[in-house]
């Protein structure tokens, strides 16, 4: 099959969205907890984590378009702080379900029976259920004219996890964690042990570690 411009146009919206989802491959499944100036806690399930740098630690999100009724854009915006959890085999369910559109007043963390996390000295929750957490504070808010998403990024400022999880050379291990792919906007997939590679030199052939 061989498609252009065309014929990704001519699509039905929700099949050109399903078709143009899929295409990067698979994708980190994350949880961003975040809380409004008052405290009320949402959570909403996103596929858009990037690693923009480490030093500072970078990661970028995109947020699709809206004003106050993207809640989770909104809380960033308004508290400058954010959680990212990633998404495990056993919450996979209650994850996909954050991204029912509810009313601002109803917290997704009650409605999918996930449980609220503070660290101190933070505005946003984590998931008590994810095994890998961390906290964000805002670093820089773009809105995107090409199409009117928005690209946050923030600085990790503080991380959770199991040590099994944690490799001798800084490395995680994301299948000792639980950590899901996704694929598309609804397929999520078990990840399997990994085939490491060593670092890439030009006068040496790949090498496994």
């Amino acid at each position: 099959m061989k498609l252009n411009a065309e014929n990704i146009a001519a699509m039905a919206s929700r099949e050109r969205a399903a078709f143009v989802n899929s295409l990067s491959g698979f994708k980190a499944a994350n949880l961003v907890g975040t809380a409004d100036s008052q405290g009320h806690t949402n959570l909403a399930i996103m596929s858009s984590a990037v690693h923009l740098g480490s030093h500072p630690p970078l990661l970028a999100l995109v947020i699709r378009p809206g004003g106050d009724e993207r809640h989770t854009l909104k809380n960033i915006l308004d508290t400058q702080c954010y959680s990212i959890n990633h998404v495990n085999a056993e919450i996979v369910e209650a994850a996909h379900q954050c991204a029912a559109r509810y009313p601002a007043e109803v917290s997704e963390f009650d409605a999918t029976g996930l449980t609220p996390l503070w660290e101190p000295g933070f505005e946003a929750p984590m998931v008590a259920e994810a095994q890998v957490s961390m906290v964000l504070r805002l670093r820089e808010h773009m809105p995107l004219a090409i199409n009117s998403t928005h690209m946050v990024i923030g600085e990790v400022v503080f991380v959770a996890l199991p040590d099994a999880a944690c490799r001798d050379d800084g490395t995680l291990d994301l299948v000792a964690a639980g950590t899901v792919a996704l694929s598309g906007l609804d397929a999520y997939h078990r990840v399997d042990a990994p085939k490491r590679m060593a670092y890439a030199k030009p006068d040496l052939p790949p090498r496994r570690l």
